[in-house]
């Protein structure tokens, strides 16, 4: 098993670490940031300041314009 995790991200903007060596799942993409399980947590930390899926921020934002 690598120490080498891989962030990944899905049509609905979630984020998720997933071990490097190992083709991603389905439904998500890498996002190009590689590095330690640590390094990729903060990495989502810092990206991810929307807990809410992609639909319903743009529902939300619809209701408001």
């Amino acid at each position: 098993m690598s120490n080498e995790f891989a962030v990944v991200v899905n049509d609905e903007e979630q984020y998720s670490i997933w071990p490097a060596d190992r083709p991603c799942p389905a439904g998500w993409h890498t996002t190009g940031f590689t590095g330690t399980r640590e390094d990729c947590v903060a990495h989502v930390d810092e990206v991810w300041t929307d807990m809410r899926p992609r639909s319903l921020r743009e529902a939300m934002a619809g209701e408001q314009g």
